[in-house]
């Protein structure tokens, strides 16, 4: 691969396709606490845009030392998604039930919930690793900023559009918010076994 606009081009689909499961978590979480300040913000979009740059990287690194290690351990990824997001949006279904209180204050994406769905979302980011195994050293880094910048962006408009919407129907926004992690892990689940 040289260094030309489809280079580029490439980086960011795929930037955006990666960051499809984080842009829709980060809508659940904008929608679970609509109240949520904007250093918080940008801390889950960081968080998301890290855990997007750090998995294809070391499927990269991986592809150049111990392929076979990781090719063994790549069935179970879709389990280990569905896994985390399921108990995650479980957490959050059963939240938005138990406290359908309309006073009640909404609980907070604490930072064990963020570090799982940042795992969860970004695990099937290892196999693009794979992807770019022709890409030289500073290629493959460059492709994974891209890919981090792109899940930044969006995560944040995830944010910020749950966040309207979480303020306008707060007494559904945790069950909503709950649902959509659960069908994210199907998905994964679904597109990763089948």
């Amino acid at each position: 691969m040289k260094w030309n606009l489809l280079f580029f081009f490439n980086s960011i689909l795929l930037g955006i396709g990666l960051a499809m499961d984080a842009f829709s978590v980060s809508l659940a979480n904008g929608l679970h606490e609509p109240q949520m300040k904007r250093r918080k913000m940008w801390g889950i979009a960081g968080t998301f845009a890290l855990f997007q740059a750090i998995m294809p990287m070391t499927g990269w690194i991986c592809v150049h030392t111990i392929v076979r290690c990781i090719q063994a351990f790549e069935q179970f990824v879709p389990w280990i998604a569905f896994a985390l997001l399921l108990f995650i949006g479980g957490k959050m279904l059963l939240e938005g039930i138990r406290n359908h209180e309309p006073d009640a204050p909404a609980a907070r994406v604490g930072l064990l919930s963020l570090f799982i769905q940042a795992v969860a979302t970004s695990i099937d980011a290892l196999s693009v690793g794979f992807t770019i195994a022709d890409y030289n050293f500073y290629m493959a880094g460059v492709c994974v900023l891209i890919i981090a910048l792109v899940t930044f962006v969006l995560c944040m408009a995830g944010l910020l559009i749950g966040k309207k919407f979480g303020t306008r129907f707060s007494d559904k926004a945790a069950i909503l918010g709950g649902s959509i992690l659960i069908v994210i892990g199907l998905e994964i689940f679904i597109a990763g076994v089948f």
